[in-house]
């Protein structure tokens, strides 16, 4: 065994060994970066945006097997049509099951895996680290009643980082509360 020995203080037994720091900071990687004057508690007209679907398992919540039915989804979207750099890759509600859509341009629509959601979006681009999201999304839902004077038909969220980012990060996330016809907006003032 060639491991170093170290003095462990009593009050740190049982806690993991920090790992050795990386002088080369995290690899880069793929992740889509917004700007937040572009995302963050903005209206976005849909009716031109589509996706393809695919319906992914979950156990209270937490998507099963994402990885292999994400590989899916790009090649349903890639058959479809074009996938645009950076597309959108947002995940809709469930407990035992959940929607997760890829954006896709010039696409067959008349497909049953293609969906035109249509209507407006309101979005709030936002940190959201583990334990926030119920929060967050309650806000979301809060903050588009308010705004519309109806709950939002669904929110839907884009995790925007990977496991190399998210931390760097702060587990950045787009919340998308659509409402498949535009409702009129409450004036403020």
């Amino acid at each position: 065994m060639t491991e170093e020995r170290r003095r462990v203080p009593v009050d740190q037994v049982g806690r993991s060994r920090p790992s050795p720091i990386d002088p080369g900071g995290p690899e880069p990687c793929d992740c889509p970066q917004l700007d937040r004057n572009e995302w963050h508690e903005v209206e976005s007209d849909w009716s031109d945006i589509t996706f393809a679907k695919i319906g992914i398992p979950a156990f209270l919540g937490v998507p099963i097997g994402f990885w292999a039915n994400r590989r899916k989804l790009v090649a349903r979207a890639e058959a479809a049509g074009h996938v645009p750099e950076d597309a959108m890759l947002i995940m809709g509600p469930g407990r035992l099951r959940r929607t997760v859509m890829m954006e896709v341009e010039d696409a067959d629509t008349s497909r049953r895996d293609i969906v035109t959601p249509g209507g407006v979006v309101f979005t709030r681009l936002l940190p959201a680290p583990w334990g926030q999201m119920k929060t967050i999304v309650k806000e979301t839902r809060d903050m588009a009643r308010e705004r519309y004077g109806r709950n939002p038909a669904a929110i839907w969220v884009w995790y925007l980082t990977c496991q190399t980012c998210s931390s760097e990060r702060n587990f950045e996330t787009l919340f998308v509360a659509h409402y498949p016809k535009r409702p009129a907006t409450r004036d403020a003032g």
